[in-house]
């Protein structure tokens, strides 16, 4: 158990680095602070604020601006835990290096395992959404893609037979919705070969290719397309703003919070979706011309700059129309239609193809370097940490990460399973915050260099932390929202009608939550933790208890798989175990 806890000290982590980056005369180094930047903002504003925002709204009304500020100040506290390492460990392994410093090998290995399900589970939705916006738009200008060639093998055969359901009850199919009549098209006019019906999401396949070719062909080229794709959606974000704030009626802000506390959290999952990019940035740390000083600004800088657009879209969004409207999957072009602002939706569809370019292409940059790192440790085969002698990049690990995006999507809709990538996020965060608590706490080599360019704001959690939890029972108890009595109440009507298990398995995640955190709670306490660690940790990890048993159990039967992957090649190829 010893030997699989086993931890490697920030200089062997160092050492490593450098001695791969001699053998292949090392990455090139070109981006600054601007760049990180851009990279943070392209990864942020992506199909949260094209589409996901609207789902949010129609669950919190108005008051979803507020849930953005909530999730950016729990990602805020992530985000310095995560500055303070990129700064003392400026290597491209993200989490996975902070968790193998500060954790142990086995559980680095799970985040790592994690990352890849955050990264490739996300890409693969963004694709499939990014396709939706392309071939909508081309529909506009009178360019139709077949429906068997813009929609996935999955989506379509589950459409076709819900539509025969409906003719057999009587309803034709141009009563249907849109989906299920583009689904029923796809169906029936699809190419066939000895039975098999040729249906594929070809421009998601595309797109990805193209983003992974951007990729494989070095950093510079990367930044340059990065930063091209953000400055034009600021700029019409900006112009969609200033232009809806002309249309915005008051009146559609009252009630501003229309179901409670409750039903604004309902949107966590939507709204954290949108936030899980900045992490992607510490990827790129051996391609930074300044990673102690430039990454944590980055980071921080990012997640400010998002925020307020965030806030402001959200404001101007339920302003313009009624929350209860805003259910659809184009939120932003629906807004503007129904005030007959139709060029402008078309802007706006132009503006999402971007934006969900610029998602794939920081997360396509993020998975090889990963997959880098744990290949130099041993974790993976040798061929995922060579780079390319041309372009500097991890080039075989750029194509897998190629492939296990573009192929599924063009078979499959993963709209069942998007929420994994927010669970897996929210675990790598807990994870890098709880690392600062371990390695701020310890002593001797494996400790934190005291040289590095970026230290979290200490807080004293002894003093601090007893008066936000009781400002936050307080506020829980005056809003009557997830009443405590009730909810330790097992004898309540609903257990009599839905029984005990059925509902007691969906308040699993929080009782785990209460006794985690009343544990961490009493630590810090004790042991005068730094408050901002703690908090992250603690905000996360609620967080995760939003997203239900169900995302739970996926994400728990994910990470049994990638242990059996461990114990089969990792654990035996470790170089910490080969130097044992």
């Amino acid at each position: 158990m010893r030997n699989l806890f086993r931890r490697k000290s920030i200089e062997m982590i160092l050492h490593h680095a450098n001695i791969a980056a001699k053998e292949s005369s090392g990455m090139k180094r070109s981006l600054t602070v601007k760049d990180l930047t851009a990279m943070g903002i392209a990864a942020i504003i992506g199909a949260g604020i094209f589409s996901t925002i609207g789902t949010a709204a129609v669950n919190g009304g108005p008051a979803v601006s507020i849930l953005f500020i909530f999730t950016a100040i729990a990602c805020g506290f992530s985000a310095m835990c995560y500055a303070q390492f990129a700064s003392d460990i400026p290597i491209s392994g993200s989490a996975y290096t902070y968790a193998y410093v500060s954790f142990g090998e086995l559980i680095a290995w799970i985040i790592g395992w994690d990352l890849i399900m955050e990264y490739a589970v996300g890409n693969i939705a963004v694709a499939i959404s990014w396709s939706d916006y392309f071939t909508g738009l081309m529909h506009g200008i009178g360019m139709k893609i077949p429906e068997y060639m813009s929609t996935d093998f999955l989506s379509a055969s589950r459409g076709y037979h819900k539509a025969l359901e409906s003719l057999q009850n009587g309803i034709p199919i141009n009563q249907l919705s849109n989906g299920i009549q583009e689904a029923y098209a796809a169906w029936h006019n699809a190419p066939q070969l000895f039975g098999v019906r040729f249906i594929a999401d070809i421009p998601a396949f595309s797109i990805v290719v193209f983003i992974t070719y951007l990729v494989y062909k070095g950093i510079y080229e990367t930044k340059v397309a990065g930063n091209i794709m953000v400055i034009l959606k600021l700029a019409i974000l900006m112009l969609v703003i200033g232009v809806g704030a002309f249309y915005v009626n008051p009146e559609n802000w009252s009630p501003f919070a229309p179901n409670g506390v409750g039903g604004v959290l309902k949107g966590v999952a939507g709204v954290f979706f949108a936030y899980i990019g900045f992490d992607a940035i510490s990827t790129t740390a051996e391609e930074c011309k300044n990673p102690k000083k430039d990454l944590p600004r980055a980071m921080i800088y990012a997640l400010a700059i998002t925020t307020v657009l965030y806030v402001l879209i959200s404001l101007v969004l339920t302003g313009m129309i009624s929350y209860t409207e805003l259910g659809v999957g184009d939120p932003l072009a629906y807004a503007f239609e129904k005030l007959h602002l139709t060029r402008l939706s078309g802007i706006i569809a132009v503006s999402a193809i971007i934006a969900m370019a610029s998602v794939l292409l920081v997360f396509q940059v993020g998975q090889p370097r990963i997959w880098m790192s744990m290949s130099r440790d041993g974790l993976l085969p040798k061929r995922f940490s060579k780079l390319h002698r041309k372009y500097k990049t991890p080039a075989f690990a750029t194509i897998i990460a190629g492939i296990i995006v573009a192929i599924p999507s063009l078979f499959l809709n993963l709209t069942e399973v998007t929420d994994l990538t927010s669970i897996g996020t929210l675990f790598a965060f807990v994870l890098v915050s709880g690392g600062v608590l371990i390695m701020d706490t310890k002593k001797g080599g494996n400790s934190l260099q005291q040289g590095g360019s970026y230290r979290v704001p200490y807080f004293n959690s002894r003093y601090i932390l007893p008066i936000i939890w009781i400002v936050v029972l307080f506020s829980l108890l005056y809003f009557n929202e997830k009443n405590i009595f009730r909810f330790f109440n097992f004898n309540g009507e609903i257990y009599h009608v839905n029984g005990f298990w059925a509902v007691f398995k969906h308040q699993i995640p929080m009782y785990g939550f209460i006794i985690i955190a009343s544990t961490i709670t009493i630590l810090a306490i004790l042991k005068s933790f730094s408050l901002i660690p703690v908090l992250g940790l603690l905000c996360n990890l609620y967080l995760m208890t939003e997203l239900g048993i169900t995302n739970w159990l996926r994400f728990i039967i994910w990470l049994c798989v990638g242990l059996v992957l461990y114990f089969a090649y990792g654990n035996k190829h470790s170089k910490l175990r080969e130097k044992a």
